[in-house]
């Protein structure tokens, strides 16, 4: 069994120019020609776009590690191009981009809100140009080594629910179930991303519960119990030096906590629970009540709604939560497999 938090899987190494990608996008020869000799001469692979709808389908087509993008360009101009790089359901948002223009305080703010990273005036000077693009690859390589770390999390997580045929689906389930809740009380588009992260991550540290215990036929004994109660708090040391997994890590450690203090691993009451976990505590509860376990056969939806309700009429779930959550089931927004 885990017994305390494993090494930081971030490596922190220096990003090579010889991997880096760097797309050059104007529409002046020139200026291509000597953006893309500059950073070739420090080691850089780099390709260049003439206009802004090429360099879009270029970026769809295989994503480089970073844009200089020239903002005064016939056709589409550079703020349209960033705004559409970086709108929030962009699948390269995070990629870093460098306005290249002689920008004004007035454009620069423009730019700001297009979501562009940084800002390069014209005529520029050589030492700038390959200052800035260091920093921001330093900066990009950093968020895709947490994002490498996060997604062997990821895959752990969908390797323990592997290791149990009663569980199959189970994360991918309560990562809808929980954002379909979070999205039916008005919580932020950052929230709903911990949620469906959460879903599929709550239930992480039970790489670290043996299975003789996991998968255990009939009731722990107690001692079993308090070893399987574990799991949380080993999720949390997993997860505890990704800043990206700040509000997750909430759900891994308390979403087994009840309103009442019944529950585990802190004995936790009321709004000291995190409002996240509460959320992912309900589904859970609700999945495994209508899907077929080592333990009891699946129950019918509307006996599972009725549960819910009882629990939270003795107070160990929270009646604001549970009552959008009931309603959610009855409008045919979560549906539970079907039985058998």
């Amino acid at each position: 069994m885990m017994t305390g938090p494993p090494a930081n899987p971030l490596s922190g190494a220096t990003p090579s120019p010889g991997r880096t990608r760097v797309l050059i996008v104007d529409d002046e020869p020139p200026s291509r020609a000597l953006l893309e000799r500059l950073l070739r001469e420090d080691g850089y692979q780099t390709s260049t776009a003439p206009d802004g709808e090429t360099a879009l389908e270029m970026i769809a087509a295989n994503p480089p590690d970073l844009v200089l993008l020239d903002v005064q360009m016939t056709g589409m101009d550079g703020f349209e191009v960033c705004r559409r790089l970086k709108a929030p359901e962009s699948p390269v948002r995070l990629m870093p981009v460098i306005l290249v223009a002689g920008i004004g305080e007035d454009h620069k703010v423009v730019g700001i809100e297009a979501g562009a990273d940084d800002f390069i005036n014209k005529p520029f000077k050589p030492a700038e140009i390959r200052a800035r693009v260091r920093s921001l690859v330093r900066l990009k390589h950093y968020i895709d080594e947490l994002d490498s770390a996060e997604a062997i999390i990821r895959s752990l997580a969908m390797t323990i629910e592997a290791r149990d045929a009663y569980t199959e689906g189970h994360c991918d389930r309560l990562a809808r179930y929980a954002a379909a809740l979070g999205r039916e009380i008005g919580l932020g588009q950052e929230e709903i991303a911990a949620l469906e992260r959460g879903g599929y991550m709550h239930d992480i540290g039970k790489v670290g519960i043996p299975d003789a215990i996991l998968h255990k036929d009939g009731r722990l004994t107690a001692a079993e119990r308090k070893t399987m109660q574990q799991h949380t708090v080993i999720g949390d040391h997993l997860c505890h030096e990704l800043r990206s997994l700040r509000l997750v890590r909430g759900i891994i450690r308390h979403h087994h906590e009840r309103w009442d203090g019944s529950g585990y691993p802190d004995g936790l009451t009321g709004d000291r629970i995190p409002v996240l976990a509460q959320i992912v505590g309900i589904v859970d509860v609700f999945d495994a009540m209508t899907t077929d376990r080592s333990y009891q056969a699946a129950r019918p939806a509307a006996e599972a709604v009725a549960e819910l309700e009882r629990g939270a009429r003795e107070g160990r779930f929270h009646a604001d939560l549970v009552r959008p959550f009931v309603d959610l089931v009855a409008r045919g927004v979560i549906v539970p497999p079907p039985r058998g």
